[in-house]
């Protein structure tokens, strides 16, 4: 008899980060395998999932292990809001290398994450890309879901991306919202190790920001509601933007690794690798594992369904020879 592991269907994750997406595929039984370029992000994935992960830069014609399933978050700075918005013509673009990947692999079933903004700005790239990917004979869909309707204390928008052969229904939001209490309730009002306090020149800049932008309410995190969008800018970088927390006495400081982790939703067990910028980095690029979960418990119940359909039916959906051109592939 083969050992458990084997039995379990095999996940290949693309610019796996830290692996948060790899952590909630892991939770709901599959067996995952990395890749990723930056070397403090594969260090914490290897010290935290089970899976092996490949320190490398993906390119078009890379080998990739066989896999049923194909995962991945390909680098958004092209599409972001915040970014240059260059798209197509960024050398970050990850998706010619993710489409390779599909081509290759012929997987039952691919996710993808990836900022809203693709839906709206770059529309058209967005169509280009599942044209492509349907062309390799898949069902593709996609939708706009927000991280706080399943258990992650924060707002975060971001496109998921699916493609299949049988049929694929999104997880349905929970109706309870979690909250930064929820998350760090116990840490907020006090002062943790490594915790750093705003000088008075940078309170002194926010209230002048917060003035100028009309802002109504202070951007400090809010113990009775979702944190707003956790980002590697607000994270590491110290501007008026930055994730902090407001003290009993009325001093600000910013939020800790941990903090940050918890409201990703990560366990704190998870322990991050780097310096303190490059953790921060991580968790602000991670796809938050209890989203990450609800997505493959809804892959795993569209491989049972393609499970129960008979072998030859499946095939029949499938194309003899595909080309596609669009990403020189």
């Amino acid at each position: 008899m083969r050992p458990r592991d084997d039995c379990r269907e095999k996940v290949v994750d693309l610019f796996a980060g830290c692996g948060g997406l790899s952590l909630g595929f892991e939770a709901a039984g599959f067996a995952t395998h990395g890749f990723e370029m930056v070397h403090s992000a594969v260090e914490t994935y290897r010290r935290n999932l089970k899976g092996p992960c490949e320190e490398v830069r993906l390119e078009v014609g890379f080998e990739y292990p066989v896999a049923d399933v194909v995962i991945g978050g390909p680098p958004c700075q092209p599409f972001s809001v915040r970014g240059k918005q260059q798209g197509m013509n960024d050398a970050r673009d990850g998706f010619p290398v993710f489409i390779d990947a599909v081509r290759r692999l012929n997987p039952r079933l691919f996710l993808f994450e990836n900022v809203r903004n693709l839906m709206f700005s770059h529309r058209w790239y967005l169509d280009l890309i599942i044209g492509e990917l349907e062309k390799l004979g898949y069902a593709v869909e996609f939708k706009c879901l927000n991280a706080v309707n399943y258990g992650v204390p924060q707002n975060r928008e971001r496109l998921v991306v699916v493609g299949h052969r049988s049929s694929f229904s999104f997880p349905r939001p929970e109706r309870e919202i979690t909250t930064v209490a929820d998350a760090i309730g116990d840490t907020m009002e006090t002062i943790p190790d490594g915790s750093r306090l705003l000088t008075p020149e940078q309170d002194a800049y926010i209230a002048e920001y917060e003035r100028k932008s009309h802002c109504a309410r202070p951007r400090d995190l809010h113990p009775d509601i979702p944190s707003r969008t956790v980002t590697c800018r607000n994270l590491a970088g110290a501007t008026s933007d930055m994730q902090r927390v407001r003290l009993p006495d009325g001093r600000r400081r910013r939020i800790t690794v941990r903090e940050a982790a918890r409201i990703q939703s990560f366990p704190d067990s998870f322990e991050f690798c780097g310096n303190e910028v490059q953790q921060f980095t991580q968790i602000g690029n991670a796809v938050p594992p209890l989203l990450a979960y609800r997505l493959a418990l809804a892959v795993r119940r569209t491989l049972e369904q393609m499970d129960a359909v008979p072998e030859q039916l499946a095939l029949r959906r499938r194309p003899r020879h595909v080309q596609t051109t669009l990403f020189n592939i």
